[in-house]
């Protein structure tokens, strides 16, 4: 694939720091060598000398002093070495992908890093942008201010519509946009596993559908996934990711431990082409450096105290924990909502998208009248491309609330929509 056609001219622009790349030789530097290239701080200034984190089966994860020294240095910008070598192996193992050789993986800030860091080097002011549609509304606060020209594709119980995909891509042949620099859409943003907001995930044959589109329009997928590990199911039988299918080079995977280990470890990372994680690269080496090392650190000494199967087993009691949750707020929703609302059921995640088929618009009843009865939801409009015009959506998580605050909070939704439709 020609990559340069996706890049912006200020990724293009982008050049390699010295200094950064000199200092990524001390991962495997000889003992001899006398570095003299980096400004590192001295270790034996670190007021830190170990630590001993207490796992929740007892057990303790232990960093002697030799580790401290990595948790608090600089490290090689796309990652702690032993961090990438163990994230490399359960990518291969659980995606397969087709074009291994010619991919590369970095770790980030979280998922959402390498996602904000991938729009900025491929979305120019006023480019168009395929996105399902409602969308997550952090990717959608990294766009507004480029102003795209939305493309929203419509999606349903089964994830994207790729019949509606087709659509909006109507307006231009195939042959057309392949290798056509601007004026055209390139991008294809897609949250595929228990979506944010709507819990649903995208089916193995629209994926494949899906992929097939793109590659006829040669668009590049951005495969956003941070709840991959919290869909509801056996992992075994997971829909396989647009990773797995990638033949052609066009696909960028974001991964997180975020739902799964710590939201405040702020680990994610980045898999696809070279060339293009090569420019996520740069931008790391200019803004972040690189992801936390006493993250990565820890991170990586979990999995190594874990193994494999215990980060399964740590995977699947996550799973089990937000099933119950799920199907606690399902019954909650049953018994209270009925009637007032309509809700598909999440297949993963944290979330009940919630439609009031009788209030045109739910913003000014969340945002203005939710709080009077002690219950605050996020509004649908805050997950749409256009947030001028009405949307009858909220979303309500139920990752942290009790069953019995469900039950509380949402008797109390329902008297608030049943005073909103009075008020119509």
């Amino acid at each position: 694939m020609n990559y340069s056609r996706f890049l912006t001219t200020v990724s293009k622009n982008r050049q390699p720091s010295l200094i950064r790349d000199l200092t990524s030789l001390l991962t495997n530097a000889s003992p001899e060598l006398v570095f003299m290239a980096g400004g590192l701080p001295n270790p034996q200034m670190f007021p830190f000398q170990a630590a001993s984190v207490t796992m929740k089966d007892g057990r303790a994860l232990t960093i002697h002093p030799k580790l401290m020294t990595d948790c608090l240095q600089y490290l090689p910008t796309p990652g702690y070495p032993p961090l990438i070598k163990q994230l490399k192996a359960l990518t291969e193992k659980i995606h397969a992908p087709p074009c291994w050789v010619d991919s590369e993986l970095i770790v980030t800030a979280g998922s959402q890093d390498g996602l904000c860091k991938a729009l900025e080097m491929m979305i120019n002011q006023g480019d168009y942008l395929i996105t399902q549609e409602p969308c997550y509304t952090g990717t959608l606060s990294i766009l507004n201010p480029y102003q795209p020209r939305y493309l929203p594709v419509t999606a349903d119980h089964e994830g994207m519509n790729p019949e509606a995909l087709k659509a909006v891509l109507s307006q231009w042949q195939p042959q057309d946009v392949r290798d056509a620099e601007e004026g055209v859409p390139k991008v294809l943003y897609i949250n595929p596993n228990a979506c944010n907001p709507s819990g649903v995930s995208c089916t193995e044959k629209r994926r494949h559908e899906i992929y097939r589109i793109a590659s006829d329009y040669n668009l590049v997928i951005l495969e956003d996934d941070p709840y991959y590990f919290v869909q509801f199911g056996d992992i075994k039988d997971f829909h396989p990711s647009f990773l797995s299918m990638d033949t052609d080079g066009r696909v960028l995977r974001f991964d997180s431990f975020s739902k799964v280990l710590s939201s405040g470890l702020r680990v994610g990372f980045v898999t696809g082409p070279k060339p293009l994680i090569q420019r996520i690269l740069l931008h790391k080496q200019v803004s972040i450096l690189h992801a936390p090392a006493m993250s990565q650190v820890l991170v990586s000494e979990l999995l190594h105290l874990w193994g494999e199967e215990g980060f399964f087993r740590h995977i699947r009691a996550v799973q089990d924990f937000y099933l119950k949750q799920r199907n606690a707020m399902l019954e909650a929703a049953k018994k209270h909502l009925t009637g007032l609302c309509e809700w598909a059921v999440p297949t993963g995640g944290m979330f009940l998208w919630l439609k009031v088929p009788r209030v045109p618009d739910t913003w000014d009843m969340i945002m203005e009248r939710a709080l009077e009865k002690n219950v605050i939801l996020v509004p649908g409009k805050a997950f749409m491309c256009d947030p001028s015009l009405p949307c009858q959506y909220m979303r309500a998580a139920f990752s942290v609330i009790t069953p019995e605050q469900m039950e509380k909070g949402l008797e109390s939704l329902a008297e608030l929509i049943c005073e909103e439709i009075a008020l119509q």
